[in-house]
């Protein structure tokens, strides 16, 4: 089977979020199940030199941009047995950011009609291709719409994955025109128009053959309009091809046990690393050396989404009623950047905000922490909860989404339990949440340590995932 799988970012080339992740662990999971995958990426400027030097020109071409006749390059390289090739255009993607430009319809309408025109160039027609969020949710409904007579195209079966609805692509009408060169055949509710608007993650909804979200819970969640950001009609109408699928994390990078960023490796029968990380990771923060206060760590972007107004609503209760450390890592909205920063010098001993992007000291937290934080208002999936459960940290998450799909709350009946977790978005709930999770810590270190070696045992890897995705792409062929 042949998967072409597009994407506008991917680790470890570019990455802003879970996106980057997915599209750099799947496709090499599906390399090993068998399919022969290639993945197509922008060729953003910002690429790593390492990468830069390894790419080699393929192709070149000219394209139709509305009134533009503009250039196409393809470069390709190999890595980890995975084929990649980079769509160029230095107009389009020699920029600071990867997204957030005034011209973001254009560029990624470009990339999405040159993803279509590449295929037949290099002589890659895949079975499937698999196309993430709105960036490359057009090229379904270009298929459809303006490469249809394209004989070669015809059985290209087409598979959406949604990773976050909030985001979708909306521009004004006149963008088919202007940058895709077509007429309104695709104008309408079935189509992208949205309130007199072109939406491409709409279009894409609609012209695809399946479309997937990261969680099963996210699939429901995103059918009701209190999470479906205007689209829960068009995934109402779209029900019987929606499906929730759970990432997965890279285990070659997520392994406490061959991690380079940590001073001390462990597993689940040994802890006595996790303790020597903690007191690293206490020591290299400057809070105080114990590896008997509870630590609650926190990896992540600072914003409301992930609910960080509920731990600004409650950290001086916390601070003021509580023997615990809590480090917070991530840069993000202001607010909460400038509340952190004075809950920092105010808590100086109990609190440590770190206001960056540090991949070496996130790992650090993983592995160092007792708790992971992460108390998002809303979650299509998250990663981080399953990263904290490999290293054997208990995350502490609000019931939405994948967090619910991925997290077991902790039973003291049973003894069941990977995590703890609470329903109803509030700050009450969520203090109420750490403290029950800070007693079972401090009095019952038997049920803790038993509750870790569960988390740890959870198989968050991509095989099942993978696995669940090509017995998708079979059913369509």
């Amino acid at each position: 089977m042949k998967v072409l799988y597009a994407a506008a970012e991917a680790a470890p080339f570019f990455k802003t979020g879970g996106l980057g992740d997915v599209a750099g662990a799947l496709p090499k999971e599906l390399k090993k199940q068998g399919v022969d995958v290639r993945v197509v990426l922008p060729y953003y400027s910002s690429m790593p030199q390492e990468y830069k030097d390894l790419v080699e020109d393929l192709v070149y071409f000219y394209m139709e941009v509305g009134p533009k006749h503009v250039y196409c390059g393809i470069k390709t390289l190999d890595l980890e047995g995975v084929t990649y090739y980079f769509i160029d255009n230095q107009d389009y993607f020699n920029r600071q950011s990867l997204y957030g430009e005034w011209d973001d319809g254009e560029r990624f309408g470009f990339f999405s009609m040159a993803i279509i025109e590449m295929m037949e160039k290099i002589g890659f027609i895949p079975d499937v291709i698999h196309v993430n969020d709105w960036q490359t949710a057009m090229v379904p409904v270009l298929l459809v719409d303006k490469y249809h007579w394209v004989e070669a195209y015809r059985g290209i079966r087409k598979v959406l994955t949604i990773h976050n609805i909030l985001f979708q692509g909306i521009y004004t009408q006149d963008i088919l025109s202007n940058v895709f060169n077509t007429g309104y055949n695709i104008f309408h509710e079935s189509g992208v128009a949205f309130h007199d608007n072109v939406n491409f993650l709409k279009g894409g909804i609609n012209f695809s053959d399946i479309v997937t979200t990261v969680s099963p819970s996210y699939a429901e969640e995103i059918k009701r309009p209190e999470f479906g950001e205007g689209l829960e009609g068009t995934l109402q109408y779209n029900d019987w091809k929606l499906h929730g699928i759970i990432n997965g994390i890279d285990y070659d990078i997520n392994n406490p046990k061959t991690d380079k960023r940590l001073a001390y490796h462990y597993d689940s029968h040994d802890f006595s690393g996790k303790i020597a990380n903690k007191k690293a990771l206490q020591e290299r923060l400057g809070l105080p050396v114990d590896p008997d206060i509870p630590l609650i760590g926190a990896v992540s972007r600072l914003t409301a989404q992930k609910g960080f107004q509920l731990v600004e609503e409650k950290i001086q209760e916390l601070m003021g009623n509580r023997n615990v450390q809590v480090v917070i890592l991530g840069t993000g909205e202001a607010n909460f950047e400038n509340s952190f920063r004075y809950f920092d010098y105010a808590y100086h001993n109990k609190f440590r905000a770190v206001i960056d992007f540090d991949i070496n000291l996130a790992q650090q937290i993983y592995a160092g922490s007792d708790i992971f934080l992460m108390p998002s208002a809303f979650e299509p999936c998250g990663l981080s909860q399953m990263v904290s459960m490999r290293y054997g940290t208990l995350p502490l998450v609000h019931e939405i989404g994948g967090l619910k799909d991925t997290v077991v709350p902790y039973n003291p009946i049973t003894g069941e339990g990977t995590g703890f977790s609470f329903n109803g978005f509030n700050g009450y709930n969520l203090l109420g949440t750490i403290y029950r999770a800070l007693d079972v810590y401090e009095n019952d270190s038997e049920q803790w340590q038993k509750l870790m070696k569960q988390a740890m045992s959870i198989d968050f890897s991509w095989e099942k995932p993978a696995q669940s995705y090509l017995s998708l792409y079979k059913s369509l062929t």
